[in-house]
């Protein structure tokens, strides 16, 4: 495994490739009610090496959380856990988004009792809050770290600016935001603002919902309960184009002698030294696949080939997620 550190002068050192722990509870994996099945896979994933196991509040209503609290039993030690709050259900039910320090307080204590740990090493901002100045949510995730509850503050999908004015209450160690070979609309300026705040960059959805294994051929080959049957790019009328570039970056990866998947959390390492990616999977052989693309190396040649396929923007075809929710994205 390839370790990597990330944030500023007070660095942290996690591997290259985490893990997405949301897969481990989704309702169309394996996983899902079977413990062992997810045990295994996470003792696997550290027996590799991996050390970043990325979970949330509000992945499967907390049962991702309570779920890790198991799995982690006497190896909490061994890992960098990181989990994230913002998220909130409102009266009529549906989503919000709250920062306010009262409840970032609150979440983080329920989120500690669910993990069954007195301290979350990396603890994110899942949304930006429009309502609420990112100072005073960053305020009260700094009075956490000063009682110990955590030990590095992070941000999700938070934009240039919010990022300036949250470093100015706080060094942030970590923005977690989707990126892969169809979502570089960062690249213009939010990865330079990481870059010039020296704030480390942890890519979710590295995959591109799993587009970049390269099983999915049609929307047919997802199951009923799969959300991403909802998502624009693989919609009938999108994914035959997407997947005929995904045959050309299929190319590369034969030549290399790598997989698909691995090529492309290759090309998310090779973009920068302070990179991650945390693919989520709730299969052992593609956990194993996922980390060992840590240890392929990309030189310029092919790096630009690759961009030409997918390049910064104009070739995938369809909406990256559905038009309500952009909004709340890189804020």
């Amino acid at each position: 495994m390839q370790y990597r550190d990330i944030g500023g002068a007070d660095k942290l050192m996690v591997s290259a490739i985490g893990m997405g722990g949301r897969r481990l509870s989704d309702a169309y994996t394996e996983t899902k009610d079977d413990e062992a099945k997810a045990q295994a896979v996470v003792d696997r994933a550290i027996d590799m090496g991996l050390t970043l196991i990325d979970t949330a509040d509000v992945y499967g209503a907390t049962t991702n959380e309570t779920l890790f609290g198991k799995l982690l039993k006497g190896k909490r030690d061994k890992v960098v856990l990181s989990s994230k709050f913002g998220f909130i259900t409102k009266p009529d039910g549906s989503r919000g988004v709250s920062g306010h320090p009262d409840y970032a307080i609150e979440a983080c204590e329920k989120s500690l009792q669910r993990l069954q740990t007195d301290c979350l090493d990396l603890y994110y901002l899942h949304r930006v809050d429009p309502d609420v100045p990112i100072e005073d949510t960053v305020g009260a995730m700094t009075r956490l770290k000063e009682q110990g509850k955590i030990r590095y503050i992070g941000l999700s999908e938070a934009g240039p600016e919010t990022l300036k004015r949250a470093s100015k209450i706080h060094p942030i160690t970590a923005l977690q935001s989707e990126y892969s070979l169809w979502v570089r609309d960062y690249e213009a300026d939010t990865l330079p603002a990481c870059h010039d705040l020296h704030i480390g960059f942890v890519a979710y959805y590295p995959l591109g919902m799993g587009f970049f294994a390269g099983a999915i051929r049609e929307l047919d080959s997802l199951g009923p309960k799969d959300g991403r049957r909802r998502n624009p790019r693989f919609q009938d009328e999108n994914i035959t184009q997407n997947h005929t570039l995904l045959l050309r970056l299929k190319d590369i990866a034969d030549e290399l002698g790598c997989k698909l998947g691995q090529l492309a959390l290759a090309w998310i390492l090779a973009r920068g030294g302070d990179y991650i990616a945390i693919p989520g999977t709730s299969q052992i052989a593609h956990l194993e696949d996922n980390i060992r693309a840590a240890n392929i190396s990309l030189d310029d040649e092919t790096m630009n080939r690759i961009d030409a396929i997918f390049p910064h923007e104009g070739a995938v075809s369809g909406d990256r997620i559905a038009g309500d929710r952009l909004a709340e994205l890189n804020r």
